[in-house]
């Protein structure tokens, strides 16, 4: 006799129903009804997502490392490009402090713009740490991966999440995000990118919704956007919604302005989303 079923307790108790194939759809419902409900308790709707590479490490860290592979004769090369690389982290902390700080000053309005990352080390640890050092709340939605990914210490713990499925993931990164800001990163970042411009193009998000393109220096040396236009793979207006720029000033001007004329003067400061 399968002992399985030699005492008998309900099938959401029964861990090996609800880890197995037949289990799935419970899962992947957890992962919406849950997050849905600590949201709704820390009223938190609205987002300012930040996306980027997990191996950008600090100005700090990446002083250490120069200095270690000069004494130990180590990658001096690598060291000096993550130096150079932690501009990015810098630019990402100081970004969601000063968004935070902007957010937390807001007033006649029931708006609170949440920074909200993938919760773990590099640019997502930069952005949770500049608005943990603002003093607001922050989100981290974690995923369970075999390597790199774990989450950061300045996420607010009672909005750390932690997500099996990557799609399930990306829907809570846009179903709040009022604004993405795009950091350099790798494979995942692009997936992001992509996915979310599509959405955009698509009209499948019924909001508008502003994306900066962060780190011109790296981004034209990745990709060359223009040459769809060139090719008439995209239209010239669908490059419209991404801001490009390397600047702090510009990205933390254009994300405040483009967020108070599309849901702050409304009446109540309140507008229906998707």
């Amino acid at each position: 006799m399968d002992d399985e079923y030699s005492q008998p307790v309900p099938a959401y108790l029964n861990p090996r129903f609800v880890e197995s194939r037949d289990g799935r759809p419970i899962r992947i419902l957890s992962e919406y009804l849950e997050p849905a409900a600590r949201f709704r308790r820390y009223e938190v709707s609205d987002t300012i997502v930040f996306y980027g590479s997990a191996r950008i490490v600090s100005r700090e860290q990446a002083e250490k490392m120069l200095n270690a592979a000069r004494v130990h004769k180590g990658d001096v090369a690598a060291a000096e490009r993550a130096l150079d690389m932690s501009r990015y982290y810098e630019d990402a902390r100081e970004l969601a402090h000063r968004l935070t700080d902007w957010s937390k000053s807001l007033e006649g309005t029931e708006r609170r713009f949440v920074v909200c990352t993938g919760g773990g080390p590099g640019i997502m640890e930069a952005a949770n740490r500049g608005a943990s050092e603002a003093a607001g709340m922050n989100v981290g939605l974690n995923i369970k991966l075999p390597f790199e990914q774990h989450e950061n210490p300045h996420i607010t713990r009672e909005l750390t999440f932690e997500f099996n499925y990557f799609f399930m993931r990306k829907f809570w990164f846009m179903y709040l995000a009022k604004t993405l800001v795009i950091f350099p990163g790798g494979f995942g970042t692009l997936d992001e990118l992509f996915e979310a411009m599509t959405l955009v193009t698509t009209g499948k998000l019924h909001k508008k919704m502003p994306v900066i393109l962060y780190g011109t220096d790296y981004w034209d040396d990745v990709m060359d956007l223009d040459a769809m236009v060139r090719h008439g793979t995209i239209l010239p207006d669908e490059l419209d919604a991404v801001f490009r720029t390397n600047s702090v000033d510009d990205a933390f001007n254009h994300i405040t302005r483009e967020l108070t004329d599309l849901f702050l003067e409304e009446p109540g400061g309140r507008r229906e989303l998707a």
